[in-house]
């Protein structure tokens, strides 16, 4: 599927879009309407390395995906590269570009796409429609978390992995 891209401009700077987008702890906060039994895959959240396990509501099939931080251009690009579908044979990447936009404002672009070789694979796929969904879940996401990043106050809520020291890591 896709590549499929998503944008949206947002009165923030690109440091705190960064921050926000790159912190996996934060993730559901604007992806829960279609990401949902999100959990973290180390404790550290943030990084290089840091990913996370989630389920995709699609149609036909709610398929678990995984996703993990492989590079960083702070401030500019997040790349994440995954698995996903029946035994995670299913290779997936999304990458976070954050751009200056017009009059001081902040350009924030996603996009996702997976590259499904098994032939059953890519004909469920086709089935499903999902590139269609995943689009406009993805438009929906973005302007989530421009609310998010124009709100005044705290950045949403963070999870944590179960049974991690949240002291040993600094994380309030």
């Amino acid at each position: 599927m896709g590549p499929i891209s998503a944008e949206v401009e947002v009165d923030a700077s690109r440091e705190a879009a960064f921050a926000l987008i790159s912190d996996l702890a934060r993730r559901p906060n604007f992806t829960d309407h279609f990401l949902t039994g999100f959990h973290l895959t180390r404790i550290e959240a943030r990084g290089e390395g840091a990913g996370a396990r989630f389920r995709v509501n699609a149609p036909l099939r709610s398929p678990w995906e995984d996703t993990t931080i492989v590079a960083l251009e702070e401030p500019f690009k997040i790349e994440e590269r995954g698995a996903g579908g029946r035994s995670n044979r299913i290779p997936n990447r999304t990458v976070w570009e954050i751009e200056p936009g017009r009059a001081g404002m902040t350009l924030l672009r996603v996009t996702h796409w997976t590259t499904p070789d098994h032939p059953i694979d890519k004909l469920v796929e086709s089935l499903s429609w999902a590139a269609h969904f995943q689009r406009k879940r993805w438009k929906r996401a973005l302007e989530r978390l421009r609310d998010i990043l124009e709100a005044e106050g705290p950045a949403g809520e963070r999870i944590a992995v179960a049974g991690g020291n949240r002291y040993a890591t600094g994380i309030p």
